[in-house]
């Protein structure tokens, strides 16, 4: 991965959690994208974007996998039907099977991020 303090000072969260930590936004990936190869304008940079997230979710609704080296992994997980019950009233509901998507880190990821909390204490 990249040098991570040098990645650290160009990313710029665009959001505010409510527990006062900074997130990134789909907006903020279209500005880093707009900082770091300056030959597209933001409006071919909101449509790699846009184009990037909606093959992700395709991949995704099919069932498929997307392994991204360094990075992750996002799949899709089945959970099973089941009984559930109403919290209001008690009463019992089915639940229908569904399947939920999912995320696992890389080792890379793991590693540029512990290390980064260790920089941040």
């Amino acid at each position: 991965m990249r040098d991570a303090d040098a990645t650290a000072r160009r990313a710029r969260p665009s959001g505010d959690d409510s527990d006062g930590s900074l997130s990134m936004t789909k907006r903020g990936i279209i500005e880093e994208l707009l900082n770091r190869c300056r030959k597209f304008s933001h409006r071919e940079s909101e449509t790699i974007v846009n184009a990037m997230f909606d093959a992700m979710a395709e991949v995704l609704a099919r069932g498929d996998r997307i392994e991204i080296r360094g990075f992750g992994t996002f799949g899709v997980k089945p959970r099973a039907a089941r009984q559930g019950r109403n919290p209001k009233t008690g009463e019992s509901v089915r639940v229908e099977a569904k399947r939920f998507p999912f995320f696992r880190p890389g080792k890379e990821l793991r590693t540029e991020v512990n290390g980064a909390e260790r920089r941040a204490r």
